[in-house]
């Protein structure tokens, strides 16, 4: 996984851990709702069935303190004592209900031995009870608003959001209007009252929209995840900068051992030649001074200790050689993807990519040859690096660098191709040759160990201008055989 493709990552696990967060805060404080909703709803249910348990009780006591005297009437200051009662109607053995649907409520009240329940109007508040006895039954107009002991009611009717009605017989009064608007989620209560002369049912209804979501907690979760995934990031970006360093820091100790082999190399290949020279003018003036008569045992000797000193020294600098050399890399050789090495080094560079602001451009295409890792690394870094090095002696607005990779006729080959100030002519045919440079400070051997790291893989590496400004060099190496 690419850099790139690992900050992604991240990002969409912040962001889904965001959003589950939010969902659970969500689904909590939903939980939390329906849980008051529950308790008020029932609270509601046991205060109404409390009261028309009384309106029970209160017919009930009417019936066992009736008196004879129809002249005291003291059932007429139960009103007083109860509000929701409005009225009381006493029926005497030697007369009749008015309304014949007292008459069937009183008859319904003798075969149940209770109060039976009649003149249900939800348009006007009220409904009748009555209660069958002898001598005289009874039968009271109850307020429907009235009924309900506001002063315990668990909720405020003016702002709560929850509807509360009695129903009975498919219609409704509302005794808590609650929003009656539009809402995702809906919580509903429903139950009869305690009282079976007065089979009501008590129906509660919450409405929940969008607005009534946790929407500050669900920020706060956002923003908490937000600066922990910021802190994951930088983490990441410091990880990141330290693999990066330590592989440069990889890159460059085996490049200094690779140079110190090639500049061992070179040295070796500089004093071989006039020692070799030494060993023979040494022996040449051996076979004259053979030939003079004074002192020929003393010459000759010191002759013969002077090309053995030679060729001591001979042999120092080839064992010196035989150490600093470069093992060879050709039985190292392994499929390596051309296109992942590359994005490896501009991953490397990246830092200095954005310095320059050079973006590069670079196809998507699979070839895989024949190499060895780390010598391919250290070809590719090294092209990268001059291109990067040329491109910052041109202006900004002016930078390309372009890198191609394609196979064919059985190779694998990379070229880099920058808009900097190009080759000079002169430069052009030395470009690869041990200890030339044209950079201040540089010893000429980064391209001549490139070239050497090339051919040792069984490639080539070649350089020419590219028109109409800037260099381009190109690394051919064996593709690797198919599975």
């Amino acid at each position: 996984m690419t850099p790139r493709h690992g900050r992604l990552a991240v990002l969409l696990t912040g962001v889904a851990v965001a959003a589950i967060g939010s969902f659970v805060l969500a689904r909590l404080e939903l939980g939390n709702l329906r849980s008051a909703f529950e308790t008020d709803a029932r609270i509601v249910h046991r205060l109404l069935s409390q009261r028309t348990a009384q309106h029970e009780a209160v017919m009930a006591m009417l019936t066992l303190l009736q008196s004879g005297n129809r002249a005291q009437k003291p059932e007429q200051r139960i009103p007083s004592v109860y509000p929701q009662i409005l009225a009381v109607q006493q029926r005497s053995d030697d007369e009749t209900w008015p309304d014949a649907a007292l008459r069937t409520a009183e008859e319904e009240s003798s075969r149940s031995r209770r109060a039976a329940m009649t003149g249900v109007n939800f348009a006007t508040g009220r409904y009748q009870l009555v209660q069958a006895a002898i001598p005289a039954s009874y039968a009271v107009q109850i307020d429907l608003r009235n009924m309900v002991p506001w002063e315990e009611w668990p909720m405020s009717r003016e702002t709560s959001p929850v509807r509360v009605m009695l129903e009975y017989k498919g219609e409704q009064f509302v005794l808590q209007p609650g929003h009656a608007g539009s809402g995702w989620w809906q919580f509903d209560f429903r139950k009869r009252l305690a009282a079976e002369s007065q089979p009501f049912d008590v129906v509660a209804m919450l409405k929940v929209g969008w607005t009534d979501l946790p929407w500050i907690k669900m920020l706060g979760w956002t923003l908490l995840t937000a600066a922990a995934l910021a802190a994951l990031l930088a983490l990441e970006r410091q990880r990141a900068e330290r693999r990066r360093a330590e592989e440069l820091l990889r890159l460059g100790q085996v490049a200094r051992l690779n140079t110190l082999g090639e500049l061992a190399a070179g040295i070796a290949h500089e004093l071989n030649q006039p020692l070799t020279a030494v060993l023979a003018n040494t022996q040449a003036a051996g076979r004259l001074l053979d030939d003079d008569p004074p002192e020929l045992g003393t010459a000759r000797a010191a002759m013969q200790r002077a090309a053995e000193q030679a060729r001591r020294a001979s042999d120092v600098v080839g064992r010196l050689r035989r150490v600093v050399e470069r093992p060879d890399i050709a039985g190292q050789l392994q499929p390596v993807s051309l296109e992942a090495a590359v994005r490896n080094a501009l991953y490397l560079l990246e830092p200095e990519l954005r310095r320059l602001e050079v973006k590069p451009e670079l196809g998507s295409t699979t070839t895989t040859i024949l190499a060895e890792p780390v010598a391919l690394e250290q070809i590719i870094h090294n092209l990268l690096s001059n291109a990067l090095q040329a491109l910052a002696q041109v202006p900004a607005g002016t930078r390309t660098l372009q890198i191609d990779v394609h196979a064919g006729a059985g190779k694998g080959e990379l070229t880099v191709r920058d808009s900097g100030p190009g080759i000079a002519a002169d430069v052009l045919p030395r470009l690869f040759e041990p200890f030339f440079t044209t950079r201040d400070g540089g010893l000429g051997l980064g391209l001549s160990l490139c070239e050497s790291l090339a051919v040792g893989m069984g490639g080539t590496l070649t350089a020419a201008n590219h028109a109409p400004r800037g260099a381009a060099f190109t690394l051919q190496l064996p593709l690797a055989p198919a599975a």
